[in-house]
């Protein structure tokens, strides 16, 4: 974290002549606000999850990494669910915001289908901690709610690709669009876990995006 620096004294008046020179002032630490300190404490536990084979991350690896207390990151999370959820969040904010950028801007299809599935794959790839988040990985000794809510997270990703999945079926006169759509969304997601779980259980080694461009032809056609 960077620590500002005092200002710069002003230089003495020449003409008032030379008075005794005092001691100077020592610089004081500033300290966070507790937002940013929230924010740090995230960052630091998803830079902790990103080393390749880590374990569970305990509050004291945490805390020993952030050099304070445990007591205070509990001023900050009540508990260490509470600080997942706050990866969790931004995973969701993240994720949701592009996908309604998708909705806006691409034609509805099979380029949107592609287009969501490219978006999940390389935030994951650009963000290794938060890829073992949505999987699942970290979260297997924390609290069930987690991973219910990053299954809740993927459900939503589903009912989307169901969605545009079905205007491309109807568009290509499919007499059952909605089943097309179905099977078509769930197989989209159960590759976008697989391939997330791979880079994670890889050490981060096989790239989510790998080929990409053929997996996606071969699955929306």
């Amino acid at each position: 974290m960077h620590v500002a620096a005092s200002p710069d004294l002003d230089p003495e008046d020449p003409a008032a002549g030379a008075p005794e020179a005092a001691a100077p002032e020592p610089k004081r630490r500033t300290r966070p606000k507790p937002g940013e300190r929230r924010v740090q404490i995230l960052q630091t536990l998803a830079s902790m999850l990103e080393q390749p084979g880590a374990e569970r991350v305990t509050t004291a690896a945490l805390a020993g990494r952030l050099e304070v207390s445990e007591a205070a990151l509990y001023r900050h999370f009540a508990s260490k669910a509470q600080m997942f959820e706050g990866l969790i969040e931004f995973i969701e904010s993240s994720i949701y915001t592009l996908l309604n950028q998708i909705s806006e801007r691409e034609a509805a299809g099979l380029v949107q289908a592609q287009r969501i599935v490219s978006v999940l794959l390389q935030f994951g790839e650009r963000n290794p901690g938060m890829s073992r988040v949505m999987v699942g990985d970290a979260l297997v000794y924390e609290n069930e709610r987690l991973i219910q809510r990053m299954n809740l997270f993927f459900d939503r990703v589903e009912a989307t690709l169901r969605q545009v999945l079905r205007q491309a079926a109807e568009a290509d006169g499919s007499d059952t669009p909605t089943v097309h759509a179905n099977a078509q969304a769930s197989v989209l997601v159960s590759f976008i876990i697989g391939r997330l779980q791979r880079y994670a259980r890889s050490g981060f080694k096989r790239m989510p995006t790998e080929q990409l461009d053929v997996a996606l032809a071969l699955l929306t056609r």
